[in-house]
């Protein structure tokens, strides 16, 4: 086999990986949070950080998946911090939100990462783009609207921490941007995540024991009368990292364009695998009000790109 063939294969697999990886903790985390009675969303994402953390140091310090950064001042450990406790809250709020809404809405709330993103980065940076870029935004949030409209499972609760979640993943990437700009203070996906998983560990305990005071029982008893309670924690935290690890090594193997066209694919797919396992009623509006969306989001993807 050439060469090329077989960079084509890896990246295939890679490809694979990353749309099992991300679609499988997103069915599972539904199936656990809404099907199985698993209501802790605080302590499912701490099992998930607590997974990252511990897969993330082999990964690094044994396996060498890549070369392990160091954290030279406690102002860079504090600003990872803050990071951490951002991303603690965009992924509790996501699955808070997996416990009211169907997947395929949740992906739908989810897609519009981008028009969020735009407003932090002009908030807080004053980073303008072309008002053609801007404009292309605006199917982005008119097309969830309309799907929010048309979504026979809508609930207003669910829908305030998908949006929050969404808002907060945003703002973290582009407070990531801004804390860890210096040449010396730039950590690697992989070396970021390494560092903040504990910290998040060590945030969500005390939340997840406060918030969620009978976590460990109703866990206990789950565990007790479903004989797959565990592998399925067990699998589905193992996954929130795999998620990580497949993302970082598919932004370094394809460009921009290729990882941008496949993220938006995989919202679809996640999309349509959710309805088919979990049967939740869908409109023609819902439809068109998601396709809108991810419309919008390669138009702005392009135009981002055209007037740079």
């Amino acid at each position: 086999m050439s060469s090329s063939k077989k960079q084509a294969l890896f990246i295939a697999s890679l490809v694979i990986l990353w749309y099992s990886s991300n679609i499988g903790v997103l069915l599972l985390n539904k199936l656990l949070l809404s099907n199985y009675g698993f209501r802790f969303p605080i302590f499912l994402t701490m099992c998930h950080m607590s997974a990252c953390a511990i897969l993330s140091y082999f990964s690094i310090v044994f396996f060498k998946i890549v070369p392990l950064q160091v954290v030279k001042s406690k102002a860079q450990l504090l600003k990872i911090a803050t990071l951490s406790v951002v991303f603690c809250g965009s992924v509790v709020g996501g699955n808070i939100s997996l416990r009211y809404l169907p997947v395929s809405f949740n992906q739908a709330v989810g897609a519009t990462t981008p028009f969020f993103t735009a407003v932090f980065a002009y908030l807080m940076t004053f980073k303008r783009e072309a008002w053609v870029t801007y404009g292309a935004l605006v199917p982005v949030v008119v097309g969830v609207i309309i799907a929010s409209g048309g979504e026979p499972g809508f609930h207003l609760f669910g829908f305030i921490m998908c949006i929050s979640a969404t808002a907060a993943r945003a703002f973290k990437s582009v407070l990531q941007g801004i804390l860890l700009s210096s040449e010396g203070e730039k950590l690697n996906s992989m070396n970021l995540l390494l560092y903040m998983s504990p910290i998040a560990v060590l945030v969500l305990l005390p939340a997840a024991l406060v918030m969620e005071p009978n976590v460990l029982d109703v866990t206990l008893e789950l565990g007790r009368k479903h004989k797959y309670m565990w592998l399925l924690l067990l699998l589905n935290s193992t996954m929130a990292y795999s998620a990580n690890l497949t993302n970082f090594l598919v932004t370094k193997h394809t460009s921009p364009l290729t990882l941008q066209v496949l993220g938006n694919a995989k919202g679809a797919v996640a999309v349509v695998i959710s309805i088919f396992i979990f049967r939740n009623p869908v409109t023609f509006v819902g439809i068109a009000g998601y396709s809108m969306t991810v419309l919008g989001v390669v138009a702005y993807g392009e135009a981002k790109r055209r007037f740079r």
